[in-house]
């Protein structure tokens, strides 16, 4: 929780991917054709991090671990300006479509990538399309085990590919057998029965500015906490080659984006935003004694 009086500061993170990455993409442009498609990662990265600059924010990029492998000055860049680097996985694929042991794979490939161009410990990871749902629970222990201390991959809603509705809606400890972390899931304001999303990526894109103005004013005010919002690179990059997909897909992708890069600088004015780090280092350190034990709040055994 947060003092009474305290402004409530804000998480930001970026999921650093290229637009060919998204998963909405899969089969149409495969893992065999992305070193020769054309990459937009390092200059739409390195406009995110001049808007960072220029507002004095400090933000969480989750890192491709392919990303880094072919460009380790753009994660040294991004740690050197003073922002936390955290993992999204080696090769973007969705967590329930793997084997527990391509998983462990995946993200041990990405942590060493990753630590080794940035210069530091990498301690958080996002799973591509927040895909730990109820079929993947297991990649919780796995991220124990190769020794993350967070994780931001579960969202509390109903949505086509991911999610976990009933499961908690603010940052909690798991504990594990061989260890614990904080699950910091996607952000949503609570209306009746319903958990409604006010984290960013398509929501921010797709419905109107004032969404995400009242969805993360609600939560800051009411519940006092802070909201984990997230964006990607490609996000205001409408000048981005078009692909073929479905037609929600097309929806989903390329809408507004033309005006993401403006409905930024404007959440960036409204809000005090900070890293998901800080952030969950405040609210564990404020609502989890050092010596408790929490149940996470997911109505399902793995």
């Amino acid at each position: 929780m947060v003092e009474a009086d305290a402004p409530v500061v804000n998480a930001m993170s970026i999921d650093v991917e290229d637009y060919f990455h998204v998963s909405v993409f899969d089969g149409i442009v495969p893992r065999s054709m992305w070193d020769r498609m054309e990459s937009r990662v390092v200059a739409n990265t390195e406009r995110m991090l001049a808007i960072f600059e220029e507002f004095r924010v400090r933000s969480t990029f989750f890192v491709l671990g392919w990303v880094a492998e072919r460009h380790p000055q753009l994660v040294r860049t991004i740690a050197t300006a003073g922002h936390e680097v955290a993992s999204h996985g080696y090769a973007h694929r969705l967590i329930y479509d793997q084997t527990p042991a391509a998983f462990r794979d995946d993200v041990r490939r990405a942590k060493a990538i990753i630590e080794d161009a940035a210069g530091c410990p990498v301690a958080g990871y996002r799973a591509p399309s927040y895909s730990i749902t109820p079929r993947s629970l297991w990649a919780l222990d796995v991220l124990v085990e190769e020794g993350y201390q967070y994780d931001s991959s579960i969202f509390p809603i109903r949505h086509d590919r991911y999610g976990i509705p009933v499961s908690g809606r603010k940052p909690y400890r798991i504990e594990r057998r061989r260890g614990a972390l904080v699950e910091v899931p996607g952000s949503t304001t609570r209306i009746g029965p319903l958990n409604l999303p006010v984290a960013g990526g398509g929501y921010f894109r797709l419905l109107p500015y004032w969404w995400a103005h009242w969805g993360i004013s609600r939560v800051n005010r009411i519940e006092r906490r802070p909201v984990v919002f997230y964006l990607h690179p490609w996000e205001i990059d409408p000048g981005q080659p078009r692909l073929s997909a479905g037609r929600l897909g097309r929806f989903r992708h390329y809408r507004h984006l033309e005006e993401t890069e403006a409905r930024l600088r404007r959440l960036l004015t409204d809000f005090p935003f900070d890293t998901i780090a800080s952030v969950v280092d405040t609210v564990r350190r404020a609502a989890v004694p050092a010596d408790a034990t929490v149940t996470p709040p997911l109505p399902y055994a793995w």
